[in-house]
């Protein structure tokens, strides 16, 4: 008989496990940011927690950059910050944040969680990180199994890349404390949702414990 979700030991939902970085880019991390999270600066030291166990334990880590065409597109409809007049997310264009005195590029990953040398960063074009990327295959390169999923927007680019991670076959667990939206309803709605048919959500200590086991 197959076991449900629910009854699968939570060691094998980590087994042969990634950590999945979704798009913590100055561009919404950062105070006065075009595509602000406030939240997003909360998730960075459990982010930071994740980070280490993963390192420590040699297991892969992938960061994703959620990147602007500077040619209009259909995103540029519901992400009007993208149009040249705010020009989030454009590579190599710097602006100004109210939290830090130097100019930094908008699409740049926060500094407080940067890659270390070797891991994986993946640009994407849209909300999903799968989308007209390698991430599959660079993954599948790594033999990893199964996804630990943290960053920002919860509703919108996290829960689209672990709804296609569940699509591409990888046990996908999203870290409650370890997302961030903008709209508490969604972000909530989002979770709920994504346990009841597409993965697991647990929270940080739950999954550091899961990768102890």
């Amino acid at each position: 008989m197959s076991l449900t979700a629910t009854e699968l030991p939570p060691a094998e939902r980590v087994e042969r496990p990634a950590l999945l970085v979704v798009d913590m880019q100055n561009d919404f991390v950062r105070e006065g940011a075009p595509l602000e999270v406030p939240d997003a600066r909360a998730t960075i030291p459990t982010q930071r927690r994740l980070l280490e166990a993963f390192r420590a334990r040699g297991l892969p880590v992938v960061f994703t950059r959620f990147l602007s065409e500077e040619e209009d597109n259909l995103l540029w409809l519901w992400s009007p910050q993208c149009h040249p007049g705010d020009r989030a997310c454009w590579p190599g264009h710097r602006r100004r944040f109210a939290d830090r005195a130097e100019p930094l590029e908008g699409a740049a990953i926060v500094d407080e969680l940067p890659p270390a040398p070797g891991e994986l960063v993946v640009d994407k074009l849209g909300y999903g990180s799968f989308h007209d990327t390698d991430l599959d295959e660079r993954l599948r390169a790594l033999g990893v199994r199964s996804l630990v999923v943290t960053g920002t927007v919860t509703q919108i680019c996290v829960e689209e890349t672990a709804r296609e991670a569940f699509h591409h076959g990888y046990r996908t667990t999203v870290v409650a404390d370890a997302v961030s939206s903008f709209a508490p309803d969604l972000h909530a709605a989002t979770l709920k949702n994504f346990a009841m048919k597409f993965g697991w959500v647990a929270d940080t200590d739950a999954v550091l414990g899961w990768l102890a086991a």
